[in-house]
């Protein structure tokens, strides 16, 4: 099994209800910061979402971290495409036809490690209601 199948492996854990998924969907555990997930796209078998944490400073939401990643329900497949926290910002694909390989590798290194780090502290995603999310806030 490869690294993008381990990926897909491991956020089946997390987004229960894969490949289906919702257009918005929350994880809390007490102590941690929530997780967060947005859909953005959906193409016959590719689903691309925004996976993320977000703390609070002086009234500013601050990515830590914000991901978007791709997901392959035909091959079972998912790639890590941008990364951003409150430092840093970056892209596998920066312009149309062309790829940056270290970036590739580092981002999908880290959201292994990062969805091993969700799977142990329990996070589970599950759909929540935009309008009343919104409504907490």
């Amino acid at each position: 099994m490869d690294l993008h199948e381990t990926l897909y492996r491991k956020l089946k854990i997390v987004i229960p209800t894969l490949p289906e998924i919702p257009e918005y969907a929350k994880s809390t555990v007490p102590g941690l910061m929530d997780l967060n997930l947005d859909l953005l796209s959906r193409d016959d078998e590719i689903i691309t979402v925004a996976l993320s944490h977000y703390y609070e400073q002086n009234g500013d939401l601050i990515p830590d971290p914000d991901m978007v990643i791709r997901i392959d329900t035909k091959t079972e497949t998912v790639e890590g495409l941008t990364f951003q926290d409150t430092y840093t910002y970056r892209e596998v694909y920066p312009k149309r036809g062309q790829e940056d390989v270290k970036a590739k590798k580092e981002l999908n290194e880290f959201l292994l490690q990062w969805l091993t780090n969700l799977i142990g502290q329990g996070h589970k995603l599950v759909t929540v209601d935009i309008v009343s999310a919104a409504t907490d806030l």
